[in-house]
């Protein structure tokens, strides 16, 4: 018997919406359901942006994707609250990185 291959990917928010949706609402058991209802309270941004700012996160300021995709999903206003996700890791980032990020994310809040 062939061995099964699973793969995990972290997702956003916004992504498990845009997933949930394209099933269908009427194809959705219960539990599928109240996540969708959730994904769609809290998403902050849409799920292009969340894509393009997970890269952007990864690739220009060196997060690990994982928090990349915290941080998306939380979308911090602050220096402050953006260390809260990043406390962790062990690298320390220095604080003008951290308010270009936090800028970047304002700018993808407002196009919401």
């Amino acid at each position: 018997m062939p061995k099964k291959s699973i793969t995990e990917k972290n997702l956003t928010i916004p992504q498990v919406k845009k997933l949930l949706e394209s099933l269908g609402e009427e194809n959705l058991d219960q539990f599928q359901r109240r996540t969708l209802d959730y994904a769609s309270k809290f998403s902050k941004v849409d799920a292009d942006a969340a894509e393009k700012l997970i890269e952007k996160l990864v690739e220009e300021f060196g997060l690990e994707e994982v928090e990349a995709v915290q941080v998306v999903n939380c979308m911090p206003k602050s220096v402050e609250e953006l260390r809260v996700f990043l406390a962790g890791g062990r690298k320390i980032i220095e604080t003008s990185k951290l308010k270009v990020i936090v800028d970047l994310l304002d700018e993808h809040r407002k196009l919401k």
